[in-house]
Parts: structure tokens; sequence; C-alpha cells
């Protein structure tokens, strides 16, 4: 099975611009930041920092997120979604093998969901691998989640 969520891009870049037509909009028309401060130089500093703040915490929350099982190996990708083609910060890949999944968990912590995995590496330890998953669909989660129990389960069964 193979799934992401690259569909979400266009509703977080429209997000991005809509709050930006906002700001400006309600700086210029409204005036609505006339009492943060009288200098306008300094306005338009606070709000740009506000804008980089802002930015910073979306990209961390908003990641792109890839699943393939298809084959004897399992590919698991976890990346910025907006700065992801320019910078490749922080990706998070994982490859394996799908007897190597020993289970997994899926946290679902209000608006922020994780994918836990659980591996076992080449000395037979166990290894946790997490995922951000916030933005996959609920659809999308349970497909993955069912091919990643019918893994973990063929794995348990053969163990034992």
């Amino acid at each position: 099975m193979r799934t992401d969520n690259l569909k979400v891009k266009n509703i977080v870049v429209s997000i991005y611009f809509i709050l930006i037509v906002v700001v400006l909009v309600a700086t210029t028309v409204f005036k609505v930041f006339r009492g943060l401060t009288s200098d306008p130089i300094l306005t338009f500093i606070l709000l740009f920092v506000g804008f980089i703040v802002l930015f910073i915490l979306l990209n961390q929350f908003v990641r792109y997120f890839e699943y393939d099982s298809d084959g004897p190996k399992v590919y698991v990708t976890n990346r910025g979604m907006l700065l992801s083609e320019k910078f490749n910060l922080k990706e998070h890949k994982v490859e394996f093998l799908k007897e190597n999944l020993v289970s997994y968990k899926l946290n679902n912590f209000w608006i922020y969901k994780t994918l836990t995995l659980y591996l076992k590496d080449s000395n037979g330890r166990r290894k946790k691998e997490t995922f951000n998953v916030s933005m996959v669909t609920g659809k999308k989660l349970s497909y993955i989640r069912q091919s990643i129990s019918k893994m973990a389960r063929k794995n348990k069964k053969e163990q034992a």
C-alpha cells in the first residue's frame, strides 16, 4: 500500500496567503495595529517577527508524510511541507524489512497525531521511530493502521 498527504499542501499555502492578506488589509484599511505602537516601522517589525514565529510553529506541525509498504520493505518518510523543496530540513526517513516490525502505536493528542513504530534492529534490540501524521486524513490513517497491524500480527505469529 502506498499513500501520502501531498494534497494538504495546497490548503496550507492557501491558509498562509489568506493570513497575509487579512493582516495587510487590517493594517492599511482599518489601522488595527495603531494601538500597538505609534511608530509604523516598529509595528512592521513586530508583525514581521510575529509572522516568522507563526511560520516556524506551523512548519513544525504541518509535515509531509509518505508510507509505502509495497514489496519486502516498508518506507516511511516525514519532512517539512513548505520548505522541503529548497531546504531538506528535518527529514525523517526509515526503511525496514516487514519482518522487523515488532509493534506500533498511534497517538491522538487532539490536533497532533503521531505514529510510533517499534522495530527490531540488526542486534535484536527494539528501536523506536516516531512520525508526525497530524495532516493525514482519517481514511488514509485507517488504511495505514490496517497495513501495519497486519504486518505486526504476522510477525507475532511467526515468533510464537
